[in-house]
């Protein structure tokens, strides 16, 4: 709820850009990871950025690296459904399915097709190259995160971590928004 409420003090298009990076774990002694089964060293975070005032609008943490990007892309845009008009995201995203439940929510996927067939080529002529670019949006944001805030978390329990994370990204939010 506080990140939603950040976000919405840049006052958001309805145009957003997804893309994940990895967060490090801090290391923990050797001794408390065999005590407590800590063996994930890496965090992956999904983010849901803003293309015109990079605020970030959502977060989706997940310690396992199972599963495709696409999923996360498609749970992260039913939750944000009312508030996007369009989603960019890059190859790693591509998946028919994804595709196929943004337009079933009201949402324009704006995804290049890996080039498989020649009509591949024709799918990607058709996508607005200017939202498409600005993808890369979430890339300069997820890079101003971790050289400002860091690129590891120092909690140890999965909920805390998310919590952290969370946070960073309203103080990220919130920074942009005075210096505005």
């Amino acid at each position: 709820m506080l990140l939603r409420q950040s976000a919405q003090l840049h006052d958001p298009s309805k145009h957003g850009a997804i893309d994940a990076t990895f967060y490090e774990r801090s290391a923990a002694s050797r001794h408390y990871c065999q005590r407590t089964s800590y063996r994930v060293q890496k965090l992956k975070v999904a983010k849901l950025v803003d293309t015109d005032s990079q605020a970030v609008l959502d977060v989706h943490c997940s310690t396992n690296r199972e599963g495709s990007d696409a999923d996360l892309a498609e749970q992260i845009a039913r939750r944000n459904a009312g508030d996007l008009r369009s989603l960019a995201a890059d190859k790693g995203y591509d998946k028919q399915a994804l595709r196929e439940s943004l337009r079933n929510l009201g949402i324009r996927p704006l995804i290049k097709h890996r080039i498989f067939a020649p009509y591949d080529h024709a799918h990607n002529a058709r996508i607005d190259q200017e939202r498409y670019n600005q993808r890369s949006m979430t890339e300069t944001v997820n890079s101003a995160v971790k050289r400002s805030l860091g690129f590891a978390v120092r909690a140890r329990s999965w909920f805390r971590e998310f919590r952290e994370i969370a946070l960073m990204c309203v103080v990220y939010n919130i920074k942009r928004f005075v210096k505005q």
